[in-house]
């Protein structure tokens, strides 16, 4: 089963693809869609949707997991992040893909075990279980694309709402 994570922003975009195979995952690829902020709202949406788009050409997913949106402090952030998830939400639909959501606290507790683990420690069993050696290249959006993967895979613990 090949799943695509994403971990929507709107200036970061991460993604990851992983591959499931009895019980197993491996990374085929991952990345961070970057937008630019001097760019137009439109514009900064139709970067990440053409990004998507090719990841979603090139790798061809049988699922899409997406982190669900989360209320934060600053609402415009939190606006932003809605925009991006349902550029998300479009190209799923376009391409007749399932789309699997969860909360943070179900990626952290079905990649970690403990739903308010902090961020290092999602990133360091993501390292972990695809066998990616964890350095700069290796941007905490896409950590996060790969953690929602993970959560989507049979193997984890927390499954579709």
């Amino acid at each position: 089963m090949r799943i695509l994570g994403l971990d929507p922003g709107f200036g970061r975009f991460g993604w990851g693809v992983i591959d499931y195979d009895v019980h197993q995952s491996r990374a085929l690829a991952y990345g961070c869609s970057m937008t630019d902020a001097a760019a137009t709202l439109p514009h900064r949406l139709v970067e990440i949707y053409r990004d998507l788009e090719e990841v979603i050409e090139k790798y061809h997913p049988e699922i899409i997991a997406v982190e669900s949106l989360f209320f934060q402090k600053n609402v415009t952030t939190a606006m932003g992040v809605a925009h991006a998830r349902g550029v998300a939400l479009l190209q799923a639909g376009l391409h007749n893909i399932p789309v699997a959501e969860y909360t943070p606290s179900q990626v952290k507790q079905a990649v970690t075990g403990v739903g308010n683990a902090p961020k290092s420690q999602v990133q360091a069993m993501v390292s972990l279980i695809l066998r990616i050696s964890h350095t700069k290249a290796f941007q905490d959006d896409a950590a996060d694309a790969l953690a929602v993967a993970i959560t989507s895979s049979p193997s984890a613990s927390t499954k579709p709402r």
